[in-house]
């Protein structure tokens, strides 16, 4: 039986485990040192801890259940991680530079139920979700790969936005949150994590409610009800109206900035009409949210959506500018590689499988 991620649990929890199992408190604290701050990858490393406890932790608990299967570099210097859990199945993580740092793209489940018709990641279905371990170890994977390189950098800024729902994986994305901002560990500022959603409104009044400060992504993109549902099913559940009320909720309730996601289909959301449709629908919050316009990277499987031309871009942000929105044009990292999120997976699904049918043959 594969034994769980230590990554898994929460500082509290690792420490509540410890003392079940007979050992004080400050033996937790020695063991998460170990994990995030001299970021050991063997129980048998952590050399100042009595040899029962590293026994009991082996017996437990493993330091690794990920294993890199393939990794693609950009000449931009992402990079992207395709991982193997303990089950077999793939999934994606994204090393990103930007001048303020180096930004990590997480994934929460293996596949995607929720179904956008434009997105790369619902290819194949959710399978499961991640533990809050995996979620976890992706984030130490990549500083690990880091740390080897020697130039002494570390992950600076977290984004919850690889394949999968991040609400929809709830209580093991809050442990995962709580596990990168806590300060004795890899102290990401809270401030550096976004966590992006597609609209579970339920969720995002809880979320609001856990105060975590965490900064706050919704994915739009599209400013009317008829439009949504075309290219994003969970409208059908949860239509503006509602996600409008939960975005008021979450902004009266945290203080906090919003991020509206908006990705740009040729000649299907790009128009100057939605532009104004989408200013009209957030003037009178304007001051607390601003919109994240996002060049859409083709995907095989969905060719009757095309990216838009840098024309439509420009008239669409100085439609919004006009109308006072604060917005701004994403910088595009990884053009060069399988930009699109799930696009690596899917292609890597088909090639084992395609590999395994000849070796049948």
């Amino acid at each position: 039986m594969n034994k769980h991620s230590i990554y898994g649990l929460t500082i509290d929890q690792l420490t509540a485990w410890l003392l079940e199992h007979g050992h004080k408190p400050y033996r937790a604290s020695q063991v998460w040192s170990y994990l995030y701050r001299e970021r050991v990858t063997k129980f048998s490393e952590m050399t100042d801890i009595k040899e029962d406890c590293i026994h009991l932790l082996e017996d437990n608990f493993t330091i690794q259940t990920l294993r890199q299967h393939v990794k693609q570099e950009a000449s931009d210097g992402t990079i992207k991680f395709l991982f193997k859990l303990q089950d077999g199945n793939l999934i994606e993580t994204v090393l990103m530079r930007h001048k303020y740092g180096l930004s990590v793209c997480v994934t929460t489940q293996v596949g995607c139920n929720i179904g956008c018709s434009f997105c790369a990641s619902g290819l194949l279905t959710k399978t499961r979700d991640l533990s809050s371990g995996e979620i976890v170890e992706q984030i130490m994977n990549v500083q690990h790969h880091l740390d080897l390189a020697g130039k002494g950098e570390n992950v600076s800024h977290i984004v919850v936005m690889g394949i999968g729902e991040p609400f929809d994986n709830f209580e093991n994305m809050v442990d995962f949150l709580k596990i990168m901002i806590d300060q004795k560990g890899l102290a990401i500022g809270s401030r550096h994590i976004t966590v992006s959603t597609s609209g579970i409104v339920n969720k995002i009044y809880e979320f609001a409610d856990t105060n975590i400060p965490v900064n706050l992504a919704i994915s739009l993109h599209a400013p009317n009800n008829e439009l949504r549902t075309k290219i994003m099913k969970i409208n059908r559940a949860y239509p503006l109206e509602k996600l409008i009320d939960s975005i008021n909720y979450y902004i009266e309730k945290t203080n906090r900035r919003i991020t509206i996601e908006y990705i740009l289909l040729k000649d299907v959301n790009d128009h100057v009409e939605e532009a104004i449709q989408l200013a009209a629908l957030f003037q009178d919050k304007k001051k607390k949210l601003y919109i994240n316009l996002i060049p859409y990277n083709p995907v095989d499987e969905h060719s009757q959506y095309q990216r838009s031309d840098q024309e439509s871009v420009l008239s669409f942000y100085d439609t919004l500018k006009k109308n006072e929105i604060n917005c701004k044009i994403r910088q595009e990292h990884g053009t060069d590689i399988d930009a699109a999120c799930g696009q690596l997976r899917s292609k890597q699904i088909k090639k084992d499988k395609n590999n395994s049918n000849s070796i049948k043959l």
